[in-house]
């Protein structure tokens, strides 16, 4: 590398374009508006955005790295589906490697983040009382456990748990519109049990607690094999 030239931050007009369809195409998908299973036009979203289809490329590579696209040779880009078996394993997967992010971060967790934390929670239970938003609970409960990992800088864990969350998103909602307002109180419960663990830096109870968190959203959504059909 020459060390005298330049560093810069600049972003080119290009990679700029990229990230704004991107984060477009992102929130489309984690919303549910693009389901899985869905096609993902790139002329379509071009002509969206007055582009040319160059920064829609670089930003179906960055979601394809985030799990949340699979763009194929002649087969364009399309939202995954996925079958039963893979949404198990996938959650098998989280059970295994989001309570090792959680173990690695829980004792470096800041003051601020804790009171982010118990805001983030308070907000998820006002949510449940009142209007019980679908869409508003799986914002919150993503940032809520996102948050707890924040502080474990250990790569690939930490990109690899926001992959597996990017990827069971579809299926989050699903479990989320299977147990209904009436076991709310559960997630709350388990959030509450995890939260109080963290303040307390009791990586054990805190681990354990998240570990069945997970895996009764892996049971309960074995249990409805409807979920997983195309036209579900």
């Amino acid at each position: 590398m020459n060390a005298s030239a330049p560093h810069s931050s600049v972003k080119t007009p290009v990679s700029a374009a990229s990230e704004r369809v991107a984060e477009y195409l992102r929130v489309a998908i984690l919303s549910g508006a693009i389901g899985p299973g869905e096609r993902i036009r790139q002329e379509d979203i071009a002509e969206r955005f007055g582009t040319s289809r160059l920064p829609v490329r670089e930003a179906l590579r960055m979601l394809d790295a985030e799990g949340l696209t699979d763009t194929q040779s002649n087969k364009g880009s399309r939202v995954p589906f996925l079958g039963a078996h893979e949404v198990d394993v996938v959650y098998r997967m989280r059970e295994a490697l989001e309570p090792l992010a959680l173990a690695e971060s829980i004792s470096l967790l800041d003051v601020d983040t804790l009171a982010q934390l118990t805001d983030i929670q308070e907000q998820i239970e006002h949510n449940a009382r009142t209007s019980a938003d679908v869409q508003r609970f799986l914002e919150l409960d993503r940032t809520f456990h996102l948050a707890t990992y924040s502080a474990c800088t250990v790569e690939p864990l930490a990109s690899t748990v926001v992959r597996l969350w990017n990827t069971s998103q579809h299926y989050r909602r699903a479990y989320v519109e299977l147990s209904g307002a009436e076991r709310m109180w559960i997630v709350n419960a388990e959030h509450r049990l995890i939260l109080d663990a963290i303040e307390r830096r009791d990586a054990d109870d805190a681990v354990n607690t998240l570990r069945g968190h997970i895996r009764r959203t892996r049971v309960e959504l074995a249990g409805h094999p409807e979920i997983f059909r195309p036209d579900h």
